[in-house]
């Protein structure tokens, strides 16, 4: 699939931002709106967006699109599949589904042979029906699920179809299952973590992410904010 605009990684910057995109390793810790915060102090453009959401605590491709004439596209990056890598450990449940918030509850997975993760792995494959998470961004009642969620409200949510077109366990290692995901768009890769614990009967959360693909789009591509700085400043950029 072309790109609607052009994109930007690694090497590749020219004089003016405006109507292209940018490729950027989100780091750990940062909202997405914090990466579009810093960059409109450093560009002289203050129309610029981001074509899917990463939650603070993950990592990865992050596209930003600057100017009118490049955020008018979003959508067209926002449809494209993404690749993940990530870490989900069994036996312990979070009310976040991921490392966000603490255990609230512990049970033994190590009966767990290697039989029964391939099992439940094969269920989550595919197009199948997913609940978002209450510490989401999705609106019930015109306001955030994750506003609800910090009062300690639980409210019913709408499922969704999504599309998981792989799901690797790449690496067991006692409690932890190292996994690649791919995916569409609107795929809550916490929600595939929670529900593997449920089909496994032990529990799981999602500890580690990391967005390394969107389209034909590649992480180790990207710009990190500090390299770009130095780049936008006129500084080498090695």
């Amino acid at each position: 699939m072309s790109s609607p605009v052009p994109l930007y990684g690694v090497g590749k910057l020219p004089e003016g931002l405006a109507g292209a995109g940018l490729l950027i390793d989100k780091p750990k810790g940062w909202t997405s709106f914090d990466v579009i915060r810093v960059l409109r102090q450093m560009l002289p453009i203050c129309k610029i967006g981001h074509a899917g959401t990463l939650d603070p605590a993950a990592t990865g491709l992050l596209i930003c699109l600057v100017g009118r004439s490049a955020t008018r596209h979003m959508e067209a990056f926002m449809q494209m599949p993404k690749r993940y890598e990530g870490v989900m450990q069994l036996g312990a449940v979070t009310s976040s589904w991921d490392a966000d918030t603490p255990v609230t509850k512990r049970q033994p997975w190590e009966h767990l042979a290697a039989e029964d993760l391939e099992h439940a792995r094969k269920q989550l494959i595919g197009v199948i029906q997913q609940q978002p998470p209450m510490y989401s961004a999705v609106k019930v009642g015109g306001e955030r699920l994750y506003q609800k969620a910090r009062r300690g409200e639980v409210v019913n949510r709408k499922s969704n179809e999504v599309t998981v077109h792989a799901f690797n366990i790449v690496v067991w290692q006692g409690a932890d299952i190292h996994f690649m995901i791919r995916c569409s768009k609107g795929t809550y890769i916490r929600a595939i973590a929670r529900d593997m614990g449920r089909a496994l009967g032990v529990g799981a959360h999602l500890t580690a992410l990391r967005r390394t693909e969107i389209g034909r789009y590649r992480v180790d591509e990207a710009w990190t904010m500090g390299r770009l700085a130095m780049a936008l400043e006129g500084q080498p950029a090695g």
